[in-house]
């Protein structure tokens, strides 16, 4: 009886030193993290299954809302159980550095429908977010997609966001999720174009040096994680779309130093984006696959790296030119088992739209149907090995365009037309007129967006030297005009601009009559204008925080004009003197010259950041912990070892 007792207090001492394991180190034995790695142009989770990223884009937390869009509509819980609901396994972020900057407050939520959000900074809003997709099994991707919220950038810094900082934050994000495998991966910086090089050599432009330099800091700190590098725009004389041409990668490929972790990402578009010319060829769609294999799908073909298609999205998939090419790709991505995240979730996409629509609930069935035709489980989750493979016949990729799709070569939109006058058209003032003359500059102006009643306005402009002097652009300033209600406020963006969005900043002057003004300036370091040069399009947007929708109608400055015209109700100053346009009452005025101070490129101490982020989370300290871990194992084994010499001592 005396060594049956014993047994029973050694079993149960056993049991006791189990229960002061901390919990989450019993279920990380029962559990263990799922993250992704790479082998070939395969990616494998931990148990080397393979997995098909069939994600979705949630933008918003680049923009000045510095938070998901669509959370003034709905819960953020409803959101994520629609996107597990829609089938998708994968949620790309995208997110500004200037998310990170302690000025930046989240706005454009309502906290009726998200209480556990009031309060919260950028960063903690990116970990709800992040908490709750997993708690789902969804997985997620980080993307930098802008440096600031008012436009993307050619290259991976600018002169606010520097190379230091860029880095620095995404040490700051690897470190804080490191041991999360919600978050499976860094996309290091969203569309490279313009001065954006691959291969060249030049570390201010070599856009795959610099992935490498991320690439690898980030490896240092979380070696979980998978690298995601998009493309460039030109590649030896090829010219493909931002951040999808990757045919430098066969001869230059992105050297990491965590073998296993690289993953391509290219962004490719239809022609509601852009009429690119293989929209027009005669043999489209059946020109596509080759395009899309030789910019980026030899990389999987060729089993040389894993390949995501980061972007595509469009706004119909019905039988019309976009249509088919969506469809086409669908069945190519299919066919190759490249994964892909569609953009977007949102609706208030100006080019594409998005799966949801304008109401931020009811979902466009159509891109339902085309997107459910391939899509993969939850990642980890236990049911279907293969994603579809049978594309349904109503979305099978037609050969040949419905004969109502007029498919030829598109025409070219009129850069300048002083004939086609748009409606409320004013004489510019003699004075005015006279000025004007005197510097040779003139201002272009288009919109994208004509309707009367929108969420956003879409004024584009081509700021034109006529005259024999160069000029300056960092001493110019353009207005434009637009009528609101008073107490609303506003967030500017750069969609493109030839001269970089990184080199142009917008404010807005709030009057109290709701007579409002946006106010454009450029960076120094800029290119002087020359005689008979042009800035070369700059596509600007501006909207209500709440993306409430607005009459634009009424806007002094605002023209349904569907080609580029001169415009005067637009004002264009130089030196604080008016050279170009007038104000409303269209006397011409001469305001003082703002000054603006750019805001110093100081990285954040990523160390210091990280201190008090850590200060911040009530748990153990890593000491303490261990001291628990290793006092409950010696009293686990001491249990075990009594029990054995009992027994022992019994057989004898």
């Amino acid at each position: 009886m005396k060594r049956l007792a014993g047994l029973i207090v050694c079993f149960h001492l056993a049991i006791w030193a189990l229960g002061w394991l901390p919990d989450n180190f019993l279920l990380a034995r029962a559990q263990q993290p799922n993250y992704l790695h790479t082998d070939g142009s395969r990616i494998l989770d931990t148990n080397d299954n393979e997995v098909i990223i069939t994600g979705i884009s949630w933008f918003g937390m680049e923009t000045a809302n510095y938070a998901p869009h669509g959370l003034w509509a709905r819960s953020l819980d409803s959101f994520l159980d629609q996107i597990v609901e829609l089938g998708f396994n994968t949620i790309r972020l995208p997110f500004s550095n200037q998310l990170l900057d302690p000025s930046s407050q989240p706005n454009g939520i309502n906290y009726d429908l998200n209480p556990d959000l009031q309060g919260l900074n950028g960063l903690e809003i990116m970990d709800r977010v992040i908490a709750k997709a997993g708690e789902r099994g969804l997985k997620v991707i980080l993307d930098r997609h802008r440096p600031d919220s008012q436009g993307q950038s050619e290259l991976w810094y600018t002169t606010h966001y520097n190379e230091e900082r860029w880095i620095g934050d995404w040490l700051l994000l690897a470190e804080r999720y490191a041991g999360n495998d919600t978050v499976i991966g860094a996309d290091l910086h969203n569309e490279p174009h313009g001065a954006a090089t691959w291969g060249g050599g030049d570390a201010a432009t070599d856009w795959r040096l610099a992935a490498e330099r991320a690439g690898n800091a980030i490896l240092k700190v979380n070696p979980d994680w998978l690298i995601i590098v998009q493309g460039v725009q030109e590649y030896q004389g090829d010219t493909y779309w931002w951040g999808g041409n990757l045919i430098g990668a066969r001869e230059n490929p992105v050297r990491l130093e965590v073998p296993g972790r690289l993953v391509y990402s290219p962004h490719t578009y239809g022609p509601g984006v852009y009429p690119q010319p293989w929209f027009s060829d005669p043999s489209f769609p059946d020109n596509m696959p080759e395009i899309w294999d030789r910019h980026w799908g030899y990389l999987n073909r060729e089993n040389i790296a894993p390949v995501v298609l980061g972007e595509f999205g469009g706004r119909s998939v019905k039988n019309d030119q976009e249509g088919i090419w969506q469809r086409a790709l669908v069945a190519f991505l299919q066919e190759q088992k490249i994964s892909y995240v569609y953009w977007s979730l949102n609706p208030n996409s100006g080019d594409t739209g998005g799966i949801l629509l304008d109401d931020w609930q009811s979902v466009d069935p159509a891109k339902e149907e085309l997107l459910t035709s391939y899509q993969f489980p939850l990642i980890g989750s236990s049911g279907v090995d293969e994603p579809g493979v049978a594309t349904p016949a109503a979305l099978a990729p037609s050969v040949t365009p419905p004969a109502t799709v007029e498919i030829g070569p598109t025409a070219t939109p009129l850069l300048y037309a002083t004939t086609q006058s748009p409606a409320r058209m004013n004489t510019p003032s003699t004075a005015a007129a006279l000025a004007a003359g005197a510097a040779g500059l003139r201002v272009r102006y288009h919109t994208s967006n004509p309707s009367d009643l929108s969420v956003d306005s879409k004024p584009e402009f081509i700021i034109a030297n006529t005259g024999k002097e160069p000029v300056r652009l960092d001493e110019l300033e353009l207005i434009y005009w637009f009528q609101d209600e008073p107490g609303r406020s506003y967030a500017f963006a750069c969609d493109w601009a030839r001269i970089g969005c990184e080199n142009l900043s917008g404010e807005f002057q709030i009057e109290a009559d709701g007579a409002n003004a946006l106010r454009i300036h450029f960076q120094p370091g800029l290119e002087p204008l020359l005689p008979g040069q042009d800035s070369g399009e700059i596509k600007l947007r501006f909207n209500r925080l709440d993306w409430t929708e607005f009459q634009q109608s009424d806007d002094y400055s605002f023209s349904p004009a569907p080609d580029y015209v001169e415009w005067e109700n637009v004002a264009l100053y130089s030196g604080g003197n008016l050279v170009w346009g007038s104000e409303p009452g269209a006397a011409p005025v001469s305001p003082a010259k703002a000054t603006f101070t750019p805001i110093p490129s100081t990285p954040l101490a990523t160390q210091t950041r990280a201190s008090s982020i850590a200060a911040s989370v009530d748990t153990p300290t890593l000491p303490y912990r261990l001291i628990v871990i290793v006092v409950a194992l010696v009293a686990f084994g001491a249990g075990i070892l009594l029990a054995a010499v009992l027994l022992l001592r019994k057989n004898r």
